[in-house]
């Protein structure tokens, strides 16, 4: 990930106006795509916070997984409160087991970062929505990278790439973006 697209998008960040107090940047798109890498940046840039989606889903529950984020972290942080959520834990990596607790003190910008973290759900909640993407094979391919301890991890990430293409395309997420940032050249 080059800088010049991350300094692009902080300085639209700050150029937007906030929303209940709190500018809110969703770092989006299919999983393999580069959101962590692009939002560890953008962090860095705009001196925020990353809450992770990670520690919300799991394997087995694409989406449902919306209402406990609702309630336990996008909610407070407009409300101008602390987010306090349980985070998945992974070391169950099959299941959806939860773990420890975390707090993220309320900071005037939150980057979130994880699929479907700008779902329709936050249209007028969220100051700022960045699609990240890369071409399908490439995305499988930085998944069996990443994961390569992990028994039945090809089809896991095949069912789950299904999932995420359904997803986006009726929740229209990628069309709703201020800003696409292609990640294919990036290894």
């Amino acid at each position: 990930m080059t800088g010049d697209v991350a300094v692009e998008i902080a300085a639209a960040v700050r150029a937007r106006e906030p929303v209940g107090g709190i500018r809110i940047v969703g770092v989006d798109g299919p999983s393999g795509s580069g959101k962590s890498h692009l939002a560890a940046r953008l962090a860095s840039i705009l001196d925020a916070p990353v809450i992770e989606i990670d520690d919300f889903v799991s394997w087995d529950c694409f989406a449902g997984w919306w209402p406990r984020f609702e309630e336990q972290v996008l909610g407070p942080l407009l409300a101008g409160r602390d987010a306090r959520f349980q985070a998945r834990d992974w070391s169950d990596w099959y299941g959806s087991s939860l773990g420890e607790w975390k707090t993220q003190p309320w900071a005037p910008t939150v980057i979130l970062e994880g699929v479907t973290c700008t779902r329709r759900d936050t249209i007028g909640r969220i100051a700022y929505a960045v699609w990240v993407d890369a071409p399908a094979e490439l995305r499988l391919a930085r998944g069996m990278a990443r994961d390569t301890t992990f028994a039945g991890k090809d089809e896991l990430w095949r069912r789950w790439m299904a999932e995420e293409d359904e997803f986006f395309a009726a929740d229209g997420t990628r069309e709703r973006a201020d800003i696409i940032v292609d990640t294919a050249s990036y290894t």
